[in-house]
């Protein structure tokens, strides 16, 4: 029994690693109250574009002061050069992930990852995880077909992954439903997934389409689970992440045993 306890221990440790809390707030002031509250609960915190608006890079600094793992959740997209600066300009402020748009295209991509790199090397800065996003969890087929995109969302999503791998960066974001096509497809390593569209089976989906629950998601493959109002809308934060943990360690415990 002591062992087994152990164990899952060691388990939920691992995945409460995996957990990005997204900090979906409006102001600085309600995002550091929240990491005050989940600080050692989760692995790492989202900015993401409406946080970013408000508070600025001067939040973001803040945090990686305190020793916050922070992703930077601004899906750079723009011609090669400007997405390259931008991205040896968030390096500088110390984040450990960041993302662009896959759709923006190879030398987009290739060119962000080099000259971010060479910064980093130069400055002797801790190079940022450089990940690009496929397709976003609240699209569909629909979606893609009102942009003169024909394909099917998992085929979409596999291209751009693909595209992303073979530009040498370092993951994606997908929605967990083509997580287990991309571990299929894709054998870089290592090549992290980053998932969004994670709901516990007593959550709604919101304004997602392409959802899992988390143990689903552990499932399936994920790396790290990007999981805001379950846990950022609970009367106690702390608590509502220890539970969506639990249920992963859970998950993974299962499958270790199949």
């Amino acid at each position: 029994m002591k062992a087994t306890t152990k164990k899952m221990q060691t388990q939920y440790e691992v995945q409460k690693e995996k957990v990005i809390a997204a900090l979906d707030v409006p102001t600085a002031n309600d995002a550091l109250r929240a990491v005050d509250e989940l600080r050692g609960e989760v692995g790492a915190f989202k900015v993401g574009l409406q946080l970013f608006t408000s508070a600025g890079a001067s939040l973001v600094e803040k945090l990686v002061r305190q020793e916050v793992r922070v992703f930077l959740d601004v899906k750079y997209h723009d011609i090669p050069n400007q997405v390259a600066s931008a991205s040896v300009e968030a390096a500088r402020l110390g984040v450990w992930m960041f993302n662009v748009h896959s759709s923006g295209g190879g030398e987009m991509m290739s060119t962000a990852l080099e000259k971010m790199s060479e910064t980093c090397e130069k400055e002797s800065l801790d190079r940022p995880k450089l990940i690009a996003v496929t397709v976003l969890t609240s699209s569909n087929k629909a979606t893609l077909q009102e942009t003169g995109i024909t394909q099917e969302v998992d085929q979409r999503v596999l291209q751009l992954a693909q595209l992303a791998a073979k530009c040498g960066l370092d993951g994606v974001v997908a929605s967990p439903l083509e997580t287990r096509l991309i571990r299929e497809r894709i054998k870089k390593l290592p090549f992290d997934i980053v998932t969004p569209g994670i709901r516990p089976s007593d959550a709604t989906s919101d304004d997602q389409k392409r959802v899992m629950t988390p143990a689903q998601a552990v499932a399936a493959g994920s790396d790290y689970l990007v999981i805001g109002r379950p846990i950022l809308k609970a009367a106690d934060k702390a608590a509502a992440a220890r539970t969506i943990i639990e249920e992963m360690a859970n998950a993974a415990d299962s499958i270790q045993l199949q």
